[in-house]
């Protein structure tokens, strides 16, 4: 089955420009490096935002303060109309069962199968499920990211882009509302890269998540955004439709989009 085949989109909602995450003024520094000066962002609903930047440029440090695994210096970060520097533990963990996150490492269990991964967060989130139902829910996940037959394998069976396919069945098997990816399509050949790109932006139509896709990969943005934010320096630079980006005369940005 080819990667165009394993989700069948179904028809995009319109974006009604739903705020779902609302950043302004964060600011987050690691002793005196400074690391977000003062970055306002946006994600609306149904949408996929690529976030752009070079190593260092704290895109990843972003995400994680999003999700309350960094806590900002300064700012204000409201998620799904929550204010998430004002939540206590509790709240925080109802918020995260809401937010799908793709590590870089995929961060699989390496003593468990691909069924006992997926069914971990699906009996930790979704506690009512019958076991025939979790049963159902792994396998069309699994079959969403193309990879039915693997579900009795071992994570050391499978390949590094398997692995990450994987993960992200694992991620979208509670059904999140925001999906949040770090670096998706790092370490990966560049045909495995394209199919995770199509992967995610297929996701994206099936589940209706809106998502935030920390990348430096530019061809991963040119296939799965809607709109694009670019970070230098710990700050935005630029925001605006990706034909904006690639038709610039600006001599930084050109330099990402030779």
């Amino acid at each position: 089955m080819s990667v165009t085949q394993m989700v069948s989109p179904a028809p995009s909602k319109t974006n009604s420009k739903q705020q779902v995450i609302g950043i302004s003024n964060l600011m987050k520094s690691f002793g005196d490096q400074e690391v977000l000066k003062n970055v306002s962002l946006q994600l609306f609903n149904g949408e996929n935002l690529v976030v752009l930047g070079k190593s260092g440029s704290g895109k990843s440090v972003l995400i994680k303060c999003i999700v309350g695994l960094l806590n900002p210096g300064g700012g204000t970060i409201d998620v799904l109309g929550q204010n998430v520097g004002a939540l206590n533990n509790e709240e925080l963990s109802e918020l995260r069962k809401k937010i799908g996150f793709l590590f870089q490492s995929g961060a699989l269990y390496d003593s468990m199968t691909v069924k006992q991964n997926l069914e971990f967060p699906l009996r930790r989130v979704k506690r009512d499920l019958t076991q025939r139902e979790i049963d159902e829910k792994v396998k069309e996940v699994l079959e969403n990211v193309g990879l039915a037959g693997a579900i009795d394998k071992m994570p050391s069976q499978l390949s590094g882009g398997m692995r990450k396919r994987i993960s992200l069945a694992r991620t979208i098997v509670v059904d999140p509302l925001i999906m949040l990816y770090d670096e998706p399509t790092t370490g990966l050949d560049p045909v495995t890269s394209d199919e995770i790109s199509t992967l995610i932006d297929s996701i994206q139509k099936k589940y209706k998540t809106s998502s935030i896709i920390i990348t430096h990969d530019i061809e991963c943005a040119r296939m799965t955004a809607n709109r694009v934010i670019m970070l230098l320096d710990g700050e935005v630079y630029k925001e605006g439709k990706l034909a904006e980006f690639e038709n610039s005369g600006d001599a930084i940005i050109k330099s990402f989009f030779k």
